[in-house]
């Protein structure tokens, strides 16, 4: 009878990828994968502690990429970013299922471990889509354009090229605030950052005063050209689901 193992790691990508070593270093069979601070409900368990070393990740990783194709790297950055609990244990799943298999996995979408990774790339992709289309920056009396936004999935690294090229001439700021770090723009590079604390839609004292009229003016103008008898709330929520209104300057 193999006892169920528990692996703790700190959550980040590397130490789930020494989570992996581990499993083919002890040939583990029967294994759950828990963050730090997670609470632990098997009382017949054994946990073990995994500490992050990027020697070992990094073979892990080489090996990963050694066998897998462009989707697969894709579907697995992409499922780690999803943060969804317990979808580690699909990742590795899918890595055992990679590493094995003398043939292509990535079209045997009847397989469970592959087909619900590709489900889970549809979901971050959603909303990586979604961040680029809602996201709204607003003027700060220091000259640097913030936006705060609070995506279902991690989905910063994913939107990180696409607003540097598109806003390239400007500073700016984007900051998870569910996750409580965001990306900051020099006008040369793109890093990450973390703010004591994040500003506020509403607090009108770190805003430049242009920008607040910019906003009263925009509310004004949206309200003047709907047009009530053809406002189709059921189709409007389709498009701009509720939850992110809240980002949108019309509807503050």
């Amino acid at each position: 009878m193999n006892l169920l193992k528990i692996l703790i790691y700190d959550g980040s990508f590397e130490g789930l990828l020494c989570c992996i070593f581990r499993i083919y270093e002890q040939k583990i069979l029967v294994f759950k994968i828990v963050k730090k601070n997670e609470p632990l409900s098997d009382l017949f368990a054994e946990n073990i502690e995994i500490h992050t070393d990027e020697v070992r990740a990094q073979r892990v990783w080489s090996g990963i990429q050694r066998k897998a194709g462009k989707i697969s790297i894709e579907r697995i950055l992409m499922a780690f970013l999803s943060e969804i609990q317990g979808e580690e244990h699909t990742i590795i799943r899918y890595v055992q299922y990679l590493i094995d298999s003398k043939r292509n996995i990535e079209d045997n979408l009847s397989h469970p471990v592959v087909q619900r990774l590709q489900d889970v790339v549809k979901m971050v992709n959603r909303e990586r889509h979604r961040m680029k289309a809602f996201v709204r920056f607003q003027l700060l009396t220091d000259g640097i354009y913030y936006s705060g936004i609070e995506p279902d999935f991690n989905v910063l690294p994913l939107i990180k090229d696409h607003f540097a090229h598109r806003y390239a001439d400007q500073q700016w700021i984007i900051y998870d605030l569910r996750r409580n770090y965001g990306l900051y723009y020099d006008l040369k590079t793109v890093s990450e950052m973390e703010l004591e604390i994040a500003p506020k839609a509403n607090a009108n004292n770190i805003f430049q005063e242009e920008e607040i009229l910019y906003q009263e003016l925009w509310k004004k103008y949206f309200k003047h050209t709907n047009i009530e008898s053809r406002k189709n709330t059921a189709l409007h929520i389709r498009h701009v689901p509720k939850r992110y209104w809240k980002y949108l300057t019309e509807k503050m």
